[in-house]
């Protein structure tokens, strides 16, 4: 008998690798929700780094914290979250989710986000075989073409199966699965994300300006197709819509608060680029974001508020004649009180309603669809402006830090300054108020600029890229043979992983270079 109870004791406790490698003490799937609030955290692009460099609003005028020059290195890498996409999508499934369910339907969402944000920096990026694990370790490159086509189906899915989950959400399947949660952005509301989905859409749309003869986009209609149809696609309404990063403390600070004024709060500037525009505007919006010259206000004696006392920094400086000019205050720096005074900061937009008006208004000014473009120019505006706590009508308190203070955060560090303001007036300036036309393009594009000061990542510089407005400066701080780059590289990780593939997608573009200066197809 004893042989044989051997035997079966031994055959008994034949295991897999697998099996006795595995921790039966820590939980071994994670669930669609954690995966999801996971791709949310990496979903921003956040303040106070290069990105505003390259956009020309804050610039760098000490080298230990970064300089202003366009030598681009590799762009941003999202193949990360985007498998925890893929492997969202399955949990969902798994857990109770039909084949619609709104992790599935935010799964579109995200890949549309991720890739065309890859390929608006690179070019021609693997796509189609890029998720698939070990059955395909070298991925093809797809055409930036079929990126975006790819990228414009899934929002137009994602929006499709958004509609039906919000109206028969019973009807699809139950659990955890079927149930979003974790969402730091708009607490579940799926009503929220359907707007943002059509949003992020129409941003491409007009990302693809330069190929609107192309038939097999049809940018121009699909563009109609949305404007006209707001209960099949419904859009952003108001700020309160925007997809946006709160920050929270003591968790979750803001990139500039009171722990780093000190080191870093004269240690940038900002940009003429965008202080011109508002002073010829006439902007109340510097008052908000910026501070006057200390030197012009207090040894020329200049008005704090004159729109005159406001002066940025020409990006193509050479970075130690900036620092001089820094160190004896001649330059604007970022308005403290709102910058700095907080652990919270504002939260930062990703994709917002001032921008969709602005970006409409672009396409109806285009000949797109029918409507009045100048309405959603207004609305843009005013949306931009109302962030800030500028009344239409009324007196706007300024709050400009006082020399010599040692506190930011106390209020009785800042001078303050009341000043009058009324957006008719503003409006009626012949600088601002809509002209159709070319003109008109222009003015929205301006408009467009100043909404995404220090928010939507690269927008404006990708805006900028596609239409020249406004005209960024280049010098020898830019570097770069004074020129601004075209595009990011690869990352470097293609030269040697996926070395054959890598080599294709730079002959077929950029005449076998990674160059930074070549031309991508949607700028064609």
């Amino acid at each position: 008998m004893l042989p044989l109870l051997l035997i079966t004791f031994a055959t008994g406790c034949k295991k897999s690798f697998e099996e006795l490698t595995e921790n039966t003490n820590k939980p071994n799937a994670v669930s669609a929700a954690l995966l999801f609030n996971g791709i949310l955290t990496s979903l921003p692009d956040l303040p106070d780094g290069s990105k505003e460099t390259y956009s020309q609003y804050y610039l760098n005028n000490y080298d230990y914290y970064g300089n202003n020059r366009y030598d681009f290195g590799g762009g941003d890498d999202y193949y990360t979250p985007l498998k925890n996409v893929v492997e969202m999508e399955k949990r969902a499934a798994a857990t109770g989710g039909a084949a619609i369910n709104p992790y599935e339907a935010l799964g579109k969402f995200f890949k549309a986000y991720f890739f065309s944000k890859m390929s608006l920096e690179m070019g021609d990026i693997p796509m189609t075989e890029a998720l698939k694990g070990l059955d395909s370790l070298e991925p093809v490159y797809d055409s930036q073409k079929k990126v975006m086509q790819q990228c414009l189906a899934w929002l137009e899915s994602a929006n499709s199966d958004l509609d039906q989950l919000i109206k028969s959400p019973a009807n699809f399947g139950t659990g955890a699965g079927a149930t979003l949660s974790n969402d730091i952005y708009f607490n579940n509301d799926l009503s929220k994300w359907q707007k943002t989905v059509n949003a992020l859409r129409i941003r491409l749309l007009l990302q693809l300006s330069k190929k609107v003869a192309d038939t097999d986009l049809n940018v121009a209609a699909q563009f109609a197709s949305i404007i006209g149809n707001p209960a099949k696609y419904p859009l952003m309404s108001s700020a309160a819509d925007n997809l946006q990063y709160t920050f929270v403390a003591p968790n979750n600070y803001y990139p500039q608060n009171p722990n780093n004024f000190g080191q870093s709060g004269s240690r940038k500037n900002s940009s003429a680029t965008y202080i011109s525009l508002l002073t010829r505007l006439k902007d109340p919006r510097v008052y908000a974001t910026a501070e006057p010259s200390r030197d012009l206000v207090d040894i020329a004696k200049q008005s704090a508020t004159d729109f005159a006392s406001f002066v940025g920094a020409d990006a193509g400086l050479d970075l130690g004649v900036m620092y001089n000019s820094a160190g004896l205050q001649k330059y604007s720096f970022l308005n403290r009180k709102r910058f700095y005074a907080t652990y919270t900061g504002e939260p930062s937009i990703q994709i917002g309603y001032a921008e969709l008006m602005l970006n409409i208004a672009e396409g109806l000014n285009r000949g797109w669809a029918s409507g009045n473009a100048e309405t959603y120019y207004i609305a843009g505006i005013k949306a931009s402006m109302g962030s800030y706590g500028i009344p239409e009508n009324g007196n706007y308190t300024a709050y400009f830090y006082r020399p010599g203070s040692q506190d930011v955060t106390n209020t009785a560090s800042y001078d303050t300054f009341v000043i009058p303001v009324d957006f008719n007036t503003y409006y009626n300036q012949p600088t601002v108020k809509y002209t159709a036309g070319t003109t008109g393009i222009t003015q929205i594009l301006q408009q467009k600029y100043l909404a995404l000061f220090r928010h939507s990542g690269l927008e404006s510089y990708f805006s900028y890229r596609r239409t020249g407005i406004p005209a960024f400066t280049t010098g020898p701080g830019t570097g770069n043979g004074n020129r601004i780059a075209q595009r990011f590289k690869y990352p470097s990780a293609e030269r040697t992983a996926n070395a054959k593939n890598y080599q294709a997608a730079l002959a077929s573009q950029f005449n076998g270079n990674d160059d930074i200066n070549g031309i991508m197809w949607i700028l064609k």
